[in-house]
């Protein structure tokens, strides 16, 4: 799995003009790739490190704050662009294999006492946020 995790003041996901997910920070918005040799064991590895990964301010986590996180899937994540000028997709684990995987970090972050609000799987979605710092990190579980 992989995971794009942002600090943010704010985040939210629009789909077809209606808001499906928002938080108000500090906080995280997490964009979330699967690919083919993923599991549930990984979704709840990754689940724990976002839960206790400590880059909101003064080092803390959202474990330590009670930070909401927006959680977003993005296959795209898995987009290998080394030849050509068009990316490939053939690392990303196909939707029905991503879905419920996706769905697995959410449930294991909501096991843990988080607050979590989500996008919507496969919808075009309209992602606003304000990156505090900026400051990105990018997890390979």
């Amino acid at each position: 799995m992989r995971a794009v995790a942002q600090r943010v003041s704010e985040a939210s996901v629009v789909v077809d003009g209606e808001t499906v997910g928002e938080i108000v920070g500090p906080g995280l918005c997490v964009l979330v790739g699967v690919t083919h040799d993923d599991t549930p064991d990984k979704a709840a590895q990754l689940a724990r490190k976002l839960w206790s990964l400590r880059i909101l301010p003064g080092e803390k986590s959202c474990s330590d704050v009670s930070g909401p996180l927006l959680v977003i899937s993005q296959f795209t994540l898995y987009g290998d662009a080394r030849k050509g000028r068009r990316p490939t997709w053939n690392a990303a684990a196909p939707g029905e294999v991503a879905e419920p995987l996706v769905e697995e970090v959410v449930a294991r972050l909501r096991e843990l006492g988080a607050h979590v609000e989500t996008g919507r799987f496969g919808a075009d979605m309209k992602v606003s946020l304000t990156n505090d710092g900026p400051f990105t990190v990018v997890i390979d579980i």
